[in-house]
């Protein structure tokens, strides 16, 4: 194997180290390495040698400050060891990896100020491009604050993405990959409805924040399309979490609620209903249907195993990226919007109407 050469300089190799061990100017190594001016095969060939001879390692901050990105993407999430987030992390690093780029993974757990905390710190550290997901909180003051990031990273050459969070507005610079969330829980409703529950319990209400209103609108909206309104008796608030799925099922029981169908929030929440459904000697779905949402790999192993909403998670990791790095500046356009689909997943803790007498 090759002995790795001395730089000229002493200690770590610079780009004149390069420069001269190649023959050419520092600034043709400079090119070479910014990918941005077109250098001739057999010069990128020398340079590209003369930086394995010399363990050549680019400074991302000197090349940050000269004004270039430190080719790095950003994903600022609350909690990725919850699978609906970590799916879409795995399509963010794996765009990320075919583009080039290395993806920095950054967890809030939920914390509108560290989110724009570390908004901040990537901008400064030039990523080139800024990953924010999971659902917004309804807060203007917050929503001001990411609008103003949002021009601030197209100042740096970076780009906002905001995924599974509502635009911030006309022409602001960012770009958004959402999904179909109120369409979602608009289907799964209806799948109720149209097996002939009238009972129907929405468990997750959480006040405030962007995708528990959505969801809840499809709900609401499901009912009305069926001609009669929602029981509001029967919209419990509670958190995404198995534990609240239970207390709020618990309680419903203990005022004696009637119901024979459970829309849950998350298919997290429906697996602390189903658990509490059983416990109370309650068959599912012989007695309560329940509907989940989001189709994380927990829902086809729950037993009995969940109908929920299908959303596209990894996709839209890959989706974001591949917008935020390939955008056309030429067009004009200074904000994207991308909405997928979603769709009901049929399984047996909601069978299909007709397959089962209410």
């Amino acid at each position: 194997m090759a002995k790795k050469q001395t730089p000229q300089s002493g200690g770590r190799a610079t780009v004149r180290d390069v420069a001269a061990r190649a023959g050419v100017s520092p600034a043709t190594v400079s090119r070479v390495l910014g990918g941005t001016y077109p250098v001739a095969s057999a010069t990128r060939t020398k340079v590209q040698r003369a930086m394995r001879d010399l363990d050549y390692v680019v400074n991302a901050q000197a090349r940050a400050l000269s004004g270039g990105t430190t080719k790095t993407v950003a994903f600022i999430v609350d909690d990725v060891t919850g699978a609906f987030y970590a799916h879409i992390a795995r399509g963010v690093e794996e765009q990320a990896a075919q583009e080039g780029r290395l993806c920095l993974l950054c967890t809030t757990q939920g914390d509108p100020e560290r989110v724009l905390a570390v908004v901040e710190l990537m901008r400064e550290q030039r990523a080139d491009a800024v990953i924010v997901v999971g659902g917004a909180w309804e807060d203007p003051v917050h929503h001001e604050r990411m609008t103003r990031f949002a021009y601030a990273l197209e100042q740096a050459g970076s780009r906002l993405v905001l995924v599974g969070r509502p635009p911030l507005g006309e022409d602001v610079p960012a770009t958004v990959v959402n999904y179909d969330n109120e369409g979602g829980a608009y289907a799964a409703t209806s799948h109720l409805l149209a097996a002939g529950h009238r009972k129907v319990v929405y468990a997750g209400a959480m006040a405030g924040l962007v995708t528990s209103t959505e969801r809840l609108r499809g709900f609401r909206r499901a009912h009305r399309a069926h001609g009669f309104e929602a029981d509001a008796s029967l919209i419990v608030p509670g958190d995404f979490s198995r534990a609240d799925g239970r207390r709020m099922i618990r309680e419903l029981l203990a005022r004696n609620a009637e119901f024979t169908a459970v829309m849950a929030a998350t298919d997290v929440v429906a697996a602390g209903v189903l658990l509490e459904l059983r416990e109370a000697g309650l068959r599912v779905p012989a007695d309560v249907a329940v509907v989940g949402y989001d189709d994380i790999p927990l829902a086809s192993d729950l037993y009995p195993a969940l109908t929920t909403v299908h959303v596209p998670q990894e996709e839209l990791g890959r989706t974001a990226v591949r917008l935020a790095l390939q955008r056309d500046a030429r067009s004009g356009a200074r904000e994207q919007q991308v909405t997928l689909g979603t769709h009901v997943v049929v399984r047996e803790s909601a069978p299909p109407p007709g397959s089962l007498r209410i």
